[in-house]
């Protein structure tokens, strides 16, 4: 009976299905397979004349399935073809050289012992297929066997005959069929039935899953915690539309070959999707499949989701781009949009800088916050950036993207607009990979910036913005560039291998960096200049191919606590009327000096350690003036302090122990104050004085704690 129902949803669904079901329930006379004769003959004539344009596959199939129940032993045989088969299986190893290796179910127990327990009462209707009633006794309820059509196929039928036969079923018929009996249920929910009906779907070689508004994720099937992570995503993406240039015609004059799937939609462009947005004629869900999309107008102002749908890497395969205009719009009304899964691109015919506006690949305009995810973001415009975000409010999240060998700027945020930015891959753009300007103030995390023909990151005319966790490297010019007013917050990020410097702050830029990895840079770690006033914070500085911290030309800043060491030049260089505050770093194992005052530099210089330099500790010359002040400055290659060529300035508090040479030297008209010092240890004498005069011997007996004193004039 039940197998009759299978093959009537597989060639006509529904209508049949219906009309079988109810007169077999009026008739109800299929006990043998001799009498499924004429409904057979009936059920195959009737598919003749309605379905006659099936596949040869799909007939044979039918034919099979008749062999099938033309095969069903009869009444009378039945027990004993049972017994033969318990015996068969029960006599050990010569069973598996049965030429039947198809997986059985085996005859429940239960079934049987009720048989036998009930045989001798069975009604007169029982011999015309009726299940009888199941009888009471003591408050439990016993099962009565079954007719042997429907026992030949819950317990005897092989899976694969039933998987073949379901797989010609659509979603909405496998799920009918999952409703006839616990073994049909188990077997329509085969992963294998359910990947090929995904993948005619939505074309997705992984499951991509929908948990909830605004995120999409594929996963490794065999990894997944649901047991068929296809039907689970089938499920959460099956509401929605389909932009499948070309398919929309073939979907809507086939109804019965589509039968069950009227809630999608097909359309053959992503305009006219938008259209029945608007329209309402769907809830906003829309797939861009496999293709090209040229010159669409897309301006969205409501709050969509479009999400790539092809095999493979998806973004490689749904390309939209745009030759005149920005490709993506995203306007007032569009929060909580989605776009994901898709290469965005802006690809002007006239490249040159002369004869079109500023275009975008992706233009987020006020008050607006769209979901960008896993998209390729390429422009060849020569004006505009391939994502500008522009204005107050508006606020995108822009996830998993690559916005690399673009022909301007990566990301440009302006106008006091904000939005997340995580786990993005940034590279190889004509301009900095990112800029912040005028009141712009994203969050930035996780980002790959690296390989930029300019700089990484660019901050400038009071940009902000925090940044977390970014590696930044590889860049033409510095890695980190603030400028004008721009104060931004950049933590826990490593800027390293920049071809010039790591960062870079000049014409009155501030900013606070902490926590970061600076390294391998060409020229100084980070560079401080024209009265800029950034805060370095817990840093480590090494291995530079020149300096780790480079302040000239009127630089101020706070250097704190931080960890520089390995560089090439000076660990921290004070020049050019520059007056930092540098308090509680370790400076240490330097190629050359600890700290560089040249140049009428200043600065504060306190509670530092600075030891095992190849040159002096600390170098104080040509008219620097600096404040070192209880500073542990030790195990110097040579020279502990050194102040020479009118070097002067304040040493108090100080230190310092176990030089090579002196502890402090002073020569040629250098007048520093030296007060309240503890200097012992060095191997040529505490303090070293050549040329200078006579009349500042007993001060400096008298104010320090000196292991050994020389005068040489």
């Amino acid at each position: 009976m039940v197998i009759i129902l299978i093959i009537l949803i597989v060639y006509n669904r529904q209508y049949i299905l219906i009309e079988f079901v109810v007169y077999s329930m009026e008739c109800d006379i299929l006990n043998t397979a001799q009498d499924c004769l004429p409904m057979i003959s009936w059920l195959y004539i009737i598919l003749k004349q309605k379905i006659f344009k099936l596949q040869i596959a799909f007939e044979t199939t039918v034919l099979s399935f008749v062999l099938c129940l033309l095969s069903f032993p009869t009444d009378e045989e039945a027990p004993a073809a049972a017994a033969a088969e318990m015996a068969i299986e029960e006599s050990g190893p010569g069973a598996q050289n049965s030429p039947y290796q198809l997986r059985r179910k085996t005859l429940l127990p239960k079934r049987t012992a009720a048989a036998s327990a009930t045989g001798a009462s069975t009604s007169s209707t029982e011999a015309f297929g009726h299940r009888a009633k199941r009888a009471r006794v003591s408050g439990k309820s016993l099962d009565l066997p079954a007719a042997p059509a429907e026992q030949y196929l819950q317990q005897k039928l092989p899976d694969e005959v039933v998987l073949k036969i379901f797989s010609y079923l659509l979603e909405q018929d496998l799920c009918q069929a999952a409703c006839v009996c616990k073994r049909f249920s188990q077997l329509a929910n085969d992963p294998i039935l359910w990947k090929r009906l995904y993948m005619e779907v939505f074309e997705y070689t992984r499951p991509m899953m929908h948990p909830e508004p605004g995120r999409f994720y594929q996963v490794i099937p065999e990894e997944h915690e649901h047991p068929n992570p296809w039907k689970e995503s089938f499920q959460q993406l099956y509401k929605g539309a389909h932009v499948k240039p070309g398919f929309a015609e073939h979907f809507y004059s086939n109804p019965g070959r589509y039968k069950g799937r009227e809630n999608m939609l097909y359309y053959d462009t992503i305009e006219d999707a938008l259209g029945g947005v608007q329209e309402a004629h769907f809830d906003g869900l829309i797939f861009v499949h496999s293709g090209i999309y040229t010159d669409e107008w897309i301006y969205i102002e409501s709050p969509i989701t479009m999400i790539g749908a092809a095999p493979g890497k998806v973004a490689d395969k749904v390309v939209i781009e745009n030759t005149r205009d920005s490709t993506f719009v995203f306007m007032e009304g569009s929060e909580d949009l989605y776009v994901g899964y898709m290469t965005i691109k802006f690809n002007p015919d006239d490249k040159s800088a002369q004869h079109h506006n500023a275009h975008h690949c992706l233009e987020i305009t006020v008050n607006c916050s769209p979901n960008i995810d896993h998209c390729i973001i390429r422009s060849t415009c020569t004006v505009g950036s391939a994502v500008c975000v522009s204005g107050q409010g508006a606020c995108p999240t822009i996830k998993h993207c690559n916005i690399s060998d673009c022909e301007n700027v990566g990301l440009y945020i302006t106008d006091h607009a904000q939005g997340i930015y995580e786990d993005n891959e940034i590279s190889n753009n004509a301009l900095a990979g990112i800029w912040v300007k005028n009141h712009g103030n994203p969050i930035i995390r996780r980002n790959h910036i690296h390989h930029g023909r300019d700089v990484g990151v660019f901050t400038f005319d009071h940009g902000m913005g925090y940044f977390e966790n970014c590696n930044i490297h590889r860049n033409r010019i510095a890695g980190f560039e603030v400028k004008a007013y721009a104060n931004p917050t950049v933590v826990r990020c490593e800027i390293h291998h920049g071809q010039t410097g790591g960062i870079y702050v000049h014409e009155k830029g501030r900013g606070q960096f902490i926590e970061n990895k600076i390294y391998a840079n060409n020229f100084a770690g980070v560079w401080i200049t024209s009265n800029s006033d950034p805060t370095i914070r817990a840093n480590a500085i090494f291995n530079g191919n020149q300096g780790g911290v480079y302040i000239f030309g009127d630089g101020r800043g706070l250097i704190e606590s931080n960890d520089i060491y390995g560089n090439a030049l000076a660990g921290i260089q004070i020049r050019t009327n520059s007056c930092p505050i540098v308090r509680h770093n370790k400076i240490h194992d330097g190629q050359h000096g600890g700290i560089y005052v040249h140049e009428k530099g200043q600065g504060v210089i306190e509670e530092n350690e600075v030891y095992s330099n190849t040159l002096a500790g600390v170098w104080v010359t040509t008219g620097s003036t600096p404040v070192l002040r209880k500073n542990r400055i030790h195990s110097g290659k040579q020279v502990g302090v050194y102040f020479y060529d009118n070097g002067h300035g304040v040493l108090e508090d100080n230190d310092i122990y176990n030089h090579m040479y002196s502890g402090v030297q002073i020569r040629t008209g250098s007048n520093p104050k030296i007060r309240r010092n503890k200097i012992w240890g060095g191997q040529n004498g505490g303090i070293l004085v050549y040329n200078s005069g006579v009349e500042k011997l007993t001060r400096l007996l008298l104010t320090n704690w000196l292991h050994t004193f020389y005068l040489s004039t």
